[in-house]
């Protein structure tokens, strides 16, 4: 077998399994990476300031972007041997080593936010009443702490507070983190 017919096989192989993945009735019934064990999706960050996208998941494949920010988090959407596949915020997807990737749970603040000069309240309690410990701007990088009732205690730093969930890209809607 050459190495092209290797790389055609493994292309196909990985289509098929993110084909299936995407599949609504197969898709509920795989909750967790064949690789880790983890669920897909789920979000970690990246270990380095310099990580590349790749197209597909070998250093054969061409890289497609290349990330420059430690910390970043990233959406894991699947599994392949040491490689995983990851979506930022702006919906870029690709490939990148497993080892480039921590456990770590970061968010982005509304990195969404269009508008010129908006910023976001870090508060000190879990109430929009409550008095503001920071302002942050739209793309800043967060480290979670914990997520439950709708809001996420985050640290930006060595600030911390409260931040309403729906003001974040990196924690899944009404999803608690501990």
């Amino acid at each position: 077998m050459t190495v092209q017919t290797m790389r055609a096989a493994l292309g196909l192989a990985v289509a098929a399994g993110l084909a299936l993945l995407a599949m609504p009735s197969l898709a509920q019934e795989v909750a967790n990476g064949p690789v880790s064990g983890l669920p897909l999706p789920r979000y970690v960050s990246l270990k380095s300031d310099r990580v590349n996208l790749r197209e597909g998941p070998s250093k054969e494949h061409r890289t497609s972007w290349v990330f420059q920010r430690a910390g970043l988090p990233v959406e894991i959407t699947a599994e392949f041997e040491t490689w995983r596949r990851v979506r930022d915020a702006d919906g870029t997807e690709g490939w990148v080593l497993h080892s480039l990737l921590s456990g770590r749970r970061t968010v982005l603040v509304s990195p969404w936010s269009k508008n010129k000069g908006e910023t976001f309240s870090l508060r000190e309690t879990t109430s929009d009443s409550a008095p503001v410990v920071a302002t942050l701007e739209p793309g800043v990088i967060a480290n979670v702490q914990s997520c439950q009732n709708g809001w996420c205690r985050v640290t930006v730093s060595k600030m911390s507070g409260y931040m309403k969930q729906d003001r974040l890209w990196g924690v899944y809607p009404n999803e608690t983190v501990q």
